[in-house]
């Protein structure tokens, strides 16, 4: 076959549902609300093809800046050059998921102001501030009926 350069060119898998999520669009996919600001995972669904984004725009995230009746505006940003370039994309909802990006970050925000809540009541300061992962304790090893075992290699043979 010659070489081609299409619009879905090289999307054989790339568009391809996965595995258990072929046949109808399920119904909660159009009952999803979508707002201005929204956080949204652009992942192309093969089975519609009104309103695809294109293949560089799969698995990419972006922000909500228009909806409409059936279809979202999304701003994301492209790598061109040396810069960063921000496309308007416009894609109907089947083809565009809420984030889970921002999750553990409101989680965490959530609940330290809850801690901060709970401190000043009590009257006490607090740290809620991330910390690295601090080395391991220390621990004592008893040599009582366990007695240290001097372990060398094996010379190589060939067992053939």
């Amino acid at each position: 076959m010659p070489h081609s350069f299409g619009l879905r060119a090289r999307t054989r898998h790339l568009f391809s549902r996965d595995f258990r999520t072929k046949g109808p669009v399920r119904l909660s996919t159009y009952l999803t609300t979508f707002k201005v600001g929204d956080i949204v995972d652009i992942k192309a669904n093969g089975a519609i093809h009104k309103g695809m984004p294109h293949k560089y725009y799969h698995g990419k995230t972006g922000v909500v800046y228009n909806v409409t009746k059936s279809s979202v505006g999304v701003i994301c940003y492209k790598v061109v050059g040396n810069r960063y370039i921000e496309k308007r994309v416009n894609l109907r909802i089947e083809h565009v998921k809420h984030s889970k990006c921002r999750e553990n970050f409101v989680k965490r925000v959530k609940d330290n102001a809850r801690l901060k809540a709970e401190a000043k009541a009590a009257g006490k300061t607090i740290d809620v501030r991330r910390k690295a992962a601090e080395p391991k304790g220390p621990r004592y090893v008893s040599t009582i009926k366990n007695a240290p075992i001097t372990i060398s290699p094996v010379p190589y043979e060939a067992l053939v």
